[in-house]
């Protein structure tokens, strides 16, 4: 749960959003953007994408300052809330989209592309976009942004119990998926 003084400075900030103080927005979007843009990225896997959203999520502050309800939550919660919601927005849309397309035909490789070549975050990242988006959130919120279990579940709007459980499925399954990864870039690991 937020502190009193967390609240108290986030109401004091939004109602002064509200009534159009440019210099209390440009407060909130200083502390806030670096974790919003975190968030997208690692949801979306795109950083034009994230910046999308990054600048969708403060033009919506801007204009709900005024509905704004501090004794809820934090301005952060609801960043991330309003963030992870604009990525599963934006991923359901890409769903949509590449129904409609034709699927692409696999080539063969020209040129074989080792691990060393290869960054291995770049493997975390492809095989995070590869989870279901609820498992991804909850990782990325978790272990990226580390927020707690509690907070985790208040942007989620779920339980906590249920947070472990996405936590639990999603790292086993990146377990799996990276299984062949490791085992190139560590040969010397126990399988």
């Amino acid at each position: 749960m937020p502190s009193d003084e967390a609240r108290q400075a986030d109401q004091a900030l939004m109602a002064r959003v509200s009534q159009g103080d440019a210099q209390a927005y440009q407060q909130l979007v200083e502390s806030g953007i670096d974790r919003v843009l975190a968030v997208a990225r690692r949801m979306l896997g795109d950083e034009m994408e994230a910046e999308d959203v990054a600048q969708d999520v403060f033009l919506r502050l801007w204009r709900q300052a005024d509905r704004w309800e501090g004794g809820r939550a934090q301005v952060s919660t609801w960043l991330y809330r309003v963030t992870v919601n604009s990525c599963i927005d934006r991923m359901r849309a890409r769903k949509e989209e590449t129904v409609d397309e034709l699927p692409e035909v696999a080539s063969e490789a020209t040129q074989q592309v080792t691990l060393e070549e290869e960054d291995l975050q770049s493997y975390m990242d492809t095989a995070l976009q590869a989870l279901p988006e609820r498992q991804r959130m909850a990782l990325v919120l978790f272990h990226y942004e580390n927020l707690s279990m509690s907070a985790v579940a208040e942007v989620m709007d779920a339980s906590v119990e249920a947070v472990e459980s996405l936590l639990a499925r999603g790292r086993r399954t990146l377990k799996k998926s990276l299984k062949s990864q490791w085992k190139a870039f560590l040969p010397e690991m126990p399988g």
